[in-house]
């Protein structure tokens, strides 16, 4: 071996709502859309993105913290961005088996 080759290195984001790392691939992006949180699971739509883990108790959490308007960088009123389509999405997302 020369030396020369390297390992592939794995993009690491932070869930927003529990505040652990982890790869890209093992969490959900999510975008803002027209006051609206919705999930981005190709990762191919347009604006910041926030990231959290596809699991309900994250996603509440994330809600209860109010992560997505900071991360969304939301200013003005107090009110928050609507996330029932996330949370739809996450509730019925079939579950992996571990």
């Amino acid at each position: 071996m020369s030396g020369r080759t390297r390992a592939r290195v794995c993009p690491e984001r932070t869930c927003v709502g529990c505040r652990e790392r982890s790869t890209k691939a093992g969490l959900l992006r999510v975008v803002m859309i027209e006051g609206h949180c919705v999930p981005d699971p190709r990762g191919t739509l347009p604006g910041r993105g926030a990231y959290v883990h596809a699991t309900p108790a994250c996603v509440e959490l994330a809600v209860r913290r109010r992560a997505f308007r900071r991360a969304f960088r939301l200013t003005g009123g107090r009110e928050s961005p609507d996330t029932a389509t996330l949370e739809s999405h996450v509730r019925d997302a079939p579950r992996s088996a571990p």
